[in-house]
């Protein structure tokens, strides 16, 4: 078993274009034999974005805390803490912090999809 608190791993900073003002995190992944699935811990802060995308495989966010918005469904929704999405695959998506606090979030993937 694996037990860790999130901030002690070191984060990955995104900030350009197309994700700005982001700490990424891989919680459990293939450094940890994780066959199935990818835990991923994701900061936004005020103003800040992920990219517009959409990829093959579905993930599932889970929002910690902040307020914010998710593109999904060609539409901008509301999102806080307690909201679960699920994001089924090659769904154009976004997710953006439009609160003074971080917006953090969990987010699983299939161990086949890039960890970070």
């Amino acid at each position: 078993m694996k037990r860790i608190h999130y901030t002690d791993i070191d984060p990955v900073q995104f900030n350009n274009e197309a994700a700005k003002q982001i700490k990424g995190r891989v919680l459990i992944g293939k450094a940890d034999k994780a066959e199935n699935f990818c835990m991923r811990i994701f900061e936004i802060e005020k103003n800040g974005h992920t990219p517009f995308h959409a990829h093959e495989w579905e993930h599932e966010i889970f929002v910690h805390s902040g307020r914010g918005e998710a593109f999904c469904n060609n539409e901008w929704q509301p999102v806080s803490r307690g909201t679960a999405l699920f994001i089924p695959g090659n769904e154009e998506h976004q997710i953006r912090n439009r609160s003074e606090e971080p917006l953090i979030f969990l987010c699983l993937v299939p161990s086949t999809a890039p960890e970070l």
